[in-house]
């Protein structure tokens, strides 16, 4: 079989993509400058955490995946990042092509935890490789790559933080129930409010809790529900 091996030279994020994207640089290298008609490549990307240190801070926000930090000893597995595809066009020996991986800013996704608690350094990656390869010198044979072709890549969390700040400049991103996400709506809808920050926003203050934040309500002030108003009139059950 033809012996492939892989490297990862770079990434940048896709400022033209509609969604969240990073691009890896990936070099093929086929040993014997064998001939390879097509590539059909899959790839599976982790984020191994235990390969890099980690400030105070970056730990404290690590502790929802990782727990404390004394356990870390067996608690900081891999993390699944990504599972990618790519069709690599005919080459001879070696070539380089992009990776394209599409990315998620849902603070659900334990990657995205993860990658929102670093503060700066590098991000620790390991690259598994498999897929099938159309090679030949005349003629093609079909053969498939080993499960064991694999390369690491440290990616600058700079690269993650350009990539978000393209399509989330200066905002963070939550997830909530459809229930929720009507009843805000039809909250949204009453007041006529013109964006989900001044829904917030407007929740927050009836509630005195915007007030207790910036540090002016009065210590004996009554601490209300923010989120009643979503039930007053709508017959929901409260989140």
């Amino acid at each position: 079989m033809t012996e492939f091996s892989f490297a990862c030279t770079g990434v940048r994020a896709d400022r033209y993509a509609a969604g969240p994207t990073l691009v890896f640089r990936l070099r093929v290298t086929a040993a014997d400058d064998a001939r390879v008609h097509a590539l059909a490549l899959r790839c599976q990307i982790r984020i191994e955490p235990a390969r890099r240190g980690y400030e105070p801070a970056e730990a404290d926000g690590l502790k929802d995946l990782f727990g404390e930090r004394s356990r870390w000893g067996s608690t900081l597995q891999p993390v699944q990042f990504a599972q990618v595809s790519v069709m690599v066009p005919s080459f001879t020996g070696e070539t380089e092509t992009d990776l394209v991986v599409p990315c998620t800013y849902d603070m659900d996704v334990a990657a995205t935890r993860y990658l929102d608690a670093l503060d700066g350094g590098e991000v620790p990656l390991l690259m598994l490789f498999s897929g099938t390869a159309f090679t030949g010198a005349a003629g093609f044979r079909v053969e498939p790559v080993p499960w064991d072709r694999e390369t690491s890549f440290r990616m600058p969390v700079t690269a993650w933080r350009e990539m978000v700040e393209q399509h989330f400049p200066g905002c963070g991103w939550i997830r909530l129930p459809r229930d929720t996400m009507d009843a805000l709506l039809a909250y949204r809808s009453r007041r006529a409010l013109p964006s989900w920050e001044a829904t917030l926003l407007a929740l927050l203050d009836e509630s005195g809790t915007a007030d207790r934040t910036a540090g002016h309500a009065r210590p004996d002030a009554p601490r209300t529900d923010p989120f009643a108003a979503l039930t007053r009139g709508t017959g929901r059950t409260a989140p």
